[in-house]
């Protein structure tokens, strides 16, 4: 799986730690920056991430910013993601399972790394479930296009 990553400069440690777990872990990770910790803004490289998944060249991103909300916004604005903010084990699920979110979206001040990674796995491991809620990404999607043309 080809995995998108970025962060801002809040950010920028986790992301490098979680880039390092994920290539152990056998994923390919596509690094969108930022690259130091100079201040930056969020959505340059939020946006990064998420267009490569919106092009296929990615099959799904992680994107890290301060609070996470800010970047969750972001994502949600490019065609064809669903991006969720993940705060716990269950909202990671349920995001995969009933929304199929292509883009997770964590907080970089709220948890320790090692909690991180547990979410990090299980969106990545999590199926959708489809049936019932396939009907709703497909009303999701009209929305969508409705609100771009």
């Amino acid at each position: 799986m080809k995995i998108a990553i970025a962060s801002d400069h809040r950010g920028f440690k986790l992301k490098n730690t979680l880039i390092d777990f994920l290539k152990a872990k056998g994923y390919e990770v596509f690094d969108c920056g930022t690259y130091s910790q100079e201040p930056c803004d969020y959505p340059d490289y939020t946006y990064l991430a998420a267009d490569r998944v919106r092009s296929k060249k990615a099959d799904r991103a992680i994107v890290i910013c301060y609070t996470g909300t800010g970047s969750a916004i972001v994502a949600n604005k490019v065609k064809g993601i669903r991006a969720a903010l993940a705060y716990n084990l269950k909202s990671t699920y349920m995001s995969r399972r009933h929304n199929n979110s292509n883009v997770l979206v964590l907080p970089s001040y709220l948890f320790k790394v090692e909690y991180l990674k547990k979410i990090v796995l299980r969106w990545l491991k999590e199926g959708f479930e489809g049936s019932r809620h396939a009907r709703r990404i497909k009303k999701i999607q009209e929305i969508e296009e409705r609100e771009n043309a």
